[in-house]
């Protein structure tokens, strides 16, 4: 019978070696079970509309404000992280309007499946060594991975409301472990953003109505991954070819020059990803789709939502070679994309326009792609 580490500092440095070992490049702890202000600051962004249609963050409120509110025996929260960190600029492509821009974190591998076997591991590992009880989380859950990060010494909020982290910059990812064993917590992180405000005047669309306040209802990367409708008309000329997520407040921030490539292979960009022509994704079909982007996280926002962020790239890139495409995809079954695609067509080919809506609209029974052949008018 094997003797268990019983002793809070003990099994704290336990876990801390054995996350680095099984290639966490971070680790901190944090009691789970003391009052932070976390939870204020997450009444009031839902209380001001800012999470936009996302509306499990208002039915999961109550279980978001304390980890110890989706585990009642929770005491300590291993907290790691691992670097996915790009081997090159990611704003490189913000500049090939014909190409599409992918949120570094999307290219590769899906990073729940990675991060999950890992920390399961840990857990196991963990349990038979102390005894104690856990549970993991991978951002599948209602836990605040960030203020639990930051309270376990990984890094600090930043004015973008992302962790930034002194050795990794802004690219890496969070899993939590809670566990009913008494560990010696990390100190937390203190802020180092001073007075930059890089990551707040980057943003295209002004999603940060002030520092370390986020409005998710404007960010690429709430619009193009959780909002279900046509884009709002305000924010598409701003999207540029970003047609999945948004980089720019985690790429300009200057603690990247501390960060390096991702050694996690599952991580590292495919190639076919790194510069996608538009043409080649918006001539998807589901089928198509679900084959080019399995194992990606790009893949549960489904085919019609990203042709629509496509179809607002194409409006967006003055490229004249994609109106045939766009004419073909305004006859498309969904509703999001022939209303994409109409917008598109109107930047590109306004000479047209007339004539295709003559040919289309009538037939036209969704109101919302009625609205855009209208618009012109």
């Amino acid at each position: 019978m094997p003797i268990l580490i019983s002793d809070p500092a003990a099994r704290a440095d336990f876990a801390r070696q054995h996350a680095l070992s099984l290639g966490f490049d971070a680790v901190g702890i944090a009691r789970a079970d003391e009052a932070w202000d976390a939870a204020e600051r997450l009444e009031a962004f839902v209380e001001a509309g800012r999470h936009g249609s996302m509306d499990w963050m208002e039915t999961t409120l109550a279980r978001r404000r304390t980890p110890v509110s989706m585990w009642a025996g929770a005491k300590s929260a291993i907290t790691v992280a691992l670097n996915y960190g790009p081997d090159h600029d990611p704003m490189d492509t913000l500049a090939q309007r014909e190409v599409g821009n992918i949120s570094v974190y999307a290219r590769g591998k899906d990073y729940h499946d990675t991060l999950k076997s890992r920390l399961k591991q840990l857990a196991r590992d963990f349990v038979a060594k102390t005894g104690a009880e856990v549970k993991v989380f991978v951002d599948t859950a209602p836990l605040m991975e960030k203020p639990l990060a930051a309270k376990a010494g990984l890094g600090w909020q930043g004015k973008h409301t992302n962790l930034v982290s002194r050795e990794l910059g802004s690219w890496f990812f969070l899993g939590v472990m809670l566990t009913d064993a008494e560990l010696v917590p990390d100190a937390p992180e203190t802020d180092h953003c001073g007075s930059c405000r890089n990551c707040l005047d980057i943003c295209p669309t002004k999603a940060f109505p002030a520092p370390y306040q986020l409005d998710a209802r404007r960010c690429i990367s709430y619009l193009t991954i959780e909002h279900k409708g046509p884009i709002p008309l305000e924010f598409r000329a701003a999207m540029g070819n970003r047609i999945y997520g948004c980089d720019d407040c985690l790429a300009v921030c200057p603690w990247n020059k501390f960060a390096s490539a991702a050694r996690e292979v599952a991580f590292h960009a495919r190639a076919e990803l790194k510069v996608p022509g538009l043409d080649e994704l918006a001539a998807l079909d589901d089928a198509a789709f679900r084959d080019v982007f399995s194992g990606s996280p790009i893949k549960r926002i489904g085919r019609d939502r990203f042709v629509r962020n496509v179809c607002i790239a194409m409006g967006n890139s003055g490229a004249a070679r994609f109106v045939p495409l766009l004419e073909a995809l305004v006859q498309d079954p969904s509703a999001l994309v022939r209303g994409a695609s109409v917008w598109a067509l109107l930047q590109l080919g306004p000479e047209r326009f007339s004539v295709l809506k003559a040919q289309n609209a009538p037939g036209e029974t969704d109101p919302d792609v009625l609205n855009e052949w209208n618009a012109a008018a």
